[in-house]
């Protein structure tokens, strides 16, 4: 039970797939595309809203019935929520690469970062070609924007002969 509080404790409410807003009935669920196991969380909520009004679970839905985090205000008192989350990440981090069979990085304090690509300096601006269509394309907007110019006036003496 508690490593499944800590899934969400540990996370914000949109990366289990849920709305960052509120949802207004369970019909929304469908429409918003919540994946099931959130969608049952958060209908689980809509239906206990009855129950217990005082707790405003309709209200809070969508961040699966907390209101707020539960940790907002810790780092006074204990910890922050970005310290949890790196514990998570790191944790689960380590259950990969033990998964993978992989060394752990802290293990060999000689360990270095290969690298297996690299960037190169590809230019700035456009290229001969982009560059001719770019100013192919400014000259027919100019070219639409003064035939328009030329046009109005007699366009304009049309719509006051036709009052």
């Amino acid at each position: 039970m508690a490593s499944y509080v800590a899934k969400y404790a540990t996370k914000a409410a949109e990366t289990t797939g849920t709305v960052d807003r509120r949802i207004g009935n369970k019909e929304a669920l469908v429409l918003l595309d919540v994946p099931d196991h959130p969608a049952r969380l958060i209908a689980a909520c809509l239906d206990l809203h009855p129950l217990y009004p005082d707790r405003k679970l309709r209200d809070w839905a969508h961040m699966l019935g907390f209101r707020g985090h539960f940790s907002t205000k810790s780092r006074r008192y204990s910890t922050t929520l970005g310290a949890l989350r790196q514990v998570r990440a790191d944790y689960r981090a380590a259950q990969q690469r033990a998964a993978l069979g992989l060394p752990d990085p802290d293990d060999a304090p000689e360990a270095t970062t290969l690298t297996l690509a690299h960037w190169a300096y590809a230019g700035h601006g456009h290229t001969p070609g982009e560059s001719w269509l770019a100013a192919n394309i400014r000259r027919d907007i100019q070219h639409n924007r003064d035939t328009a110019r030329e046009e109005l006036p007699a366009l304009l003496d049309l719509e006051g002969a036709a009052v």
